[in-house]
């Protein structure tokens, strides 16, 4: 039993060691929406260095498409449907994002502090 207790401890400290204490944590999360080709909130915020799951639910009868340049997206969003992607951690900054279906409309910026 002595050795058994032994491995469990010595493999969480490996993973700590490995992974680091944010390997423990939960994910920082942030929900948008997206109605008339428009993201709401306008303008939101995460925490640096971070990763987040970013849900997107999109409120129009048509398909949209979450996307960005700036950082690793890219995901259909059926109509009146909802995607869940994970972003970061990304560095201090704005980085933009869209819909792709209609980029013009709906460009916005995520604003990482």
């Amino acid at each position: 039993m002595r050795a058994l207790k032994a491995v469990c401890a010595g493999t969480l400290s490996l993973a700590l060691f490995a992974f680091g204490p944010a390997a423990l944590a939960d994910d920082a999360m942030l929900v948008l929406e997206l109605k008339d080709h428009k993201f709401n909130p306008v303008n939101p915020a995460v925490p640096a260095n971070t990763r987040v799951k970013v849900t997107v639910k999109n409120l129009d009868s048509t398909p949209a498409e979450f996307e960005s340049r700036d950082f690793d997206a890219e995901k259909v969003i059926p109509p009146n449907g909802e995607i869940t992607v994970n972003i970061g951690p990304l560095d201090p900054g704005t980085y933009d994002f869209f819909d792709e279906y209609h980029e013009q409309q709906s460009t916005t910026q995520l604003t990482v502090k």
